[in-house]
């Protein structure tokens, strides 16, 4: 899935050494030793050993056959990236770590913490290097740790080429979302055929679900999969805006039309014509203001605010509410009218603790945005009892609270590893007073395809039967697909 690399950063005592001239006692030690020098070529990863001059020394046949080179084209030359042939080490004269991009470059900087005493667990780089005439990007993962051998200061660099694993990774990611919506679940799955089957449908659409399940993602999916996905798309949040102004901000204004008013203004049905006009929180719209937009649904003309000529409009309707609207009807807080025309197709969107086979992938997918966006430094994953926590939490914010949790968890962890202590107090104090389970129990094979077909290939009751938690078989099935 993955090779990896060491680059062995080496300062020997200048009595020892003689740059062009001697050979270094670690080229010598191999040289000599033929166990050490079998074990260094038979290693699964590259080696290479640099000296205090950062001139190459050694390196063993997997950076050979990797980079394709050989130790008599690179001995003696300076820096790892030039023996590799980074495109940065060949942009300048002087060779590596004299072009403006060796600044910023992720190995050099590793290897030089190291050497200074700081040991790096993980760092993330992405690499250009000619390999036998053609340059290729490569991912890297990089750590490292300082090592003192016989009084003299090593720096341990080991690099793990995860360009396969990330690709990979994409590919994977393109499978579990739709639209930029993430889930592979089966309520999920069913959520983006409804998606794909109303995307040309010119009906109106009302979304249901609770806070946080991401129901402006689904209105954005639906609008971007149909025909009128090059068309303006135009979010109203009816419960951010007073009900002074939300008339005019849904239909615009003429100048005069009140204090204030000094210039006319489109209103929102205008800026979406030809496109989609979302309406989140519908339940929220005066009773004023449901009149008129009901107007517009049947006609598809309306007035802006202090004027008497009508406008057509050609937008489609999306609503979304967090509440029970047809209780908002039988209460006389909503419309019975206007409701059957928003509600021509619903949809419901189910709430995170209903589709918790997702968890794992939403996780992953969050530890990437605010990693690779700058935002956190460093990433560790999450550890499988933290996970365990996780799927089983009943996540009354849904993804919205998740999405917190995981920003939360890592700038608790310092971009390493999350473990359960990392995560927010909402959550420990659940586990807390959540019945136990007991001891972790060991998965076998048989047992869980037996509870598997009993379920019907349904992981959470699968892990029920077990009883065990969804993060543990989760587990067990990623390792037992990676090793069968």
């Amino acid at each position: 899935m993955y090779r990896c690399y060491i680059v062995a950063y080496y300062y020997p005592d200048k009595t020892l050494f003689d740059v062009g001239l001697n050979m270094t006692p670690v080229t010598d030690l191999l040289n000599q030793n033929s166990f050490l020098k079998n074990l260094f070529d038979s290693m699964p990863c590259g080696v290479l050993v640099l000296d205090r001059e950062r001139r190459v020394q050694a390196i063993n046949n997997i950076v050979e056959r990797t980079f394709g080179i050989s130790l008599s084209d690179v001995i003696k030359q300076r820096g790892g990236g030039e023996a590799l042939n980074c495109i940065h080490a060949h942009a300048s004269s002087m060779g590596c770590g004299f072009s403006d991009e060796c600044g910023q470059c992720m190995i050099r900087k590793t290897a030089i913490d190291a050497l200074g005493g700081s040991r790096i667990e993980k760092n993330r780089a992405t690499a250009q290097f000619f390999i036998n005439g053609v340059e290729r990007d490569i991912d890297l993962l990089i750590s490292a740790a300082p090592l003192d051998h016989e009084g003299e200061r090593l720096a341990i660099i080991i690099i793990e080429d995860i360009t396969e694993l990330n690709e990979l990774k994409r590919r994977l990611k393109a499978e579990t979302s739709f639209a930029g919506i993430i889930g592979s679940s089966a309520v999920m799955n069913e959520l983006f055929s409804t998606i794909r089957d109303l995307a040309d449908i010119n009906v109106p659409v009302l979304i249901q679900g609770e806070s946080g399940t991401g129901k402006e993602l689904v209105a954005s999916a639906i609008h971007s999969e149909g025909s009128r996905a090059n068309k303006p798309f135009v979010p109203v949040n009816c419960a951010a805006l007073p009900e002074g102004i939300l008339e005019s901000e849904l239909f615009g204004h003429e100048k005069g039309a009140f204090t204030g008013a000094i210039k006319e203004k489109k209103g929102r049905f205008e800026l979406a014509d030809g496109g989609t006009l979302f309406l989140d929180e519908i339940g929220e719209l005066p009773k004023t203001v449901q009149a008129k937009l009901l107007r517009v649904l049947q006609e598809g003309c309306f007035e802006r605010v202090g004027s008497e000529k009508s406008k057509m409009v050609d937008v489609r309707i999306i609503s979304a509410t967090n509440r029970d609207l047809r209780a908002e009807v039988k209460k006389g807080n909503f419309r019975q009218d206007l409701y059957y025309r928003l509600a021509v197709v619903p949809v419901i969107i189910p709430p995170l603790k209903n589709r918790r086979d997702d968890i794992p992938i939403l996780v992953e997918h969050f530890l990437e945005v605010f990693t690779d966006h700058g935002r956190h430094h460093g990433r560790g994953g999450v550890s499988e009892s933290a996970l365990d926590i996780m799927m089983d939490y009943p996540w009354p914010g849904n993804i919205r609270e998740l999405q917190s949790a995981i920003r939360f968890a890592l700038v608790k962890s310092g971009g390493k590893t999350i473990g359960i202590h990392h995560l927010p107090l909402e959550i420990l104090e659940w586990r807390d007073n959540r019945p136990s389970r007991g001891p972790a129990k060991k998965l076998e094979q048989s047992s869980v395809e037996d509870a598997l077909k009993r379920s019907g290939g349904n992981k959470a009751k699968a892990a029920r039967l077990l009883g065990v938690g969804r993060a543990t078989l989760y587990r067990f099935l990623v390792d037992f697909n990676n090793v069968s």
